[in-house]
């Protein structure tokens, strides 16, 4: 069985439909290369897919390990290169909740983030830089 449906609507937009749920995604293509950007492009949504999956991961650790993680912000940047035009580098800046971390918690959360399925799949030519900031 099929994971998504994309459908190209024209303008450089595109209809991306999750076949299980049923639940859709719009992207645009960005500002820099022709596009309105009025939605996440597919590179947006590669570089804020790692830090989905990282914290996925990390949600899973801290169910298995009683860690609260609940409200951890990420902020994701995404740089581009050029020669061929693909993402360089991507960095995932993780706020964390105002909770005292053991260290053995944070080296759990931390391992977990940076062994994701994405971070594992993506170009080792991509730099990922991952920082955490603990409260």
């Amino acid at each position: 069985m099929s994971t998504s449906k994309v459908i190209y609507k024209g303008n450089l937009r595109t209809i991306a439909t999750h076949l299980a749920s049923g639940q859709g995604i719009i992207t645009d293509a960005p500002l820099d290369n022709k596009g309105k950007g009025e939605a996440f492009s597919p590179t947006d949504l590669a570089a804020t897919s790692l830090a989905c999956c990282m914290v996925t991961i990390m949600g899973i650790a801290s169910e298995t390990h009683n860690i609260d993680i609940k409200d951890t912000e990420i902020a994701v940047t995404k740089h581009m290169v050029s020669d061929p035009r693909r993402i360089g580098a991507i960095d995932v800046v993780f706020t964390m909740p105002v909770i005292k971390y053991t260290k053995k918690e944070k080296k759990i959360l931390e391992i977990a983030a940076k062994t994701c399925p994405v971070a594992m799949s993506l170009h080792p030519d991509i730099k990922q830089n991952v920082t955490f900031i603990w409260a």
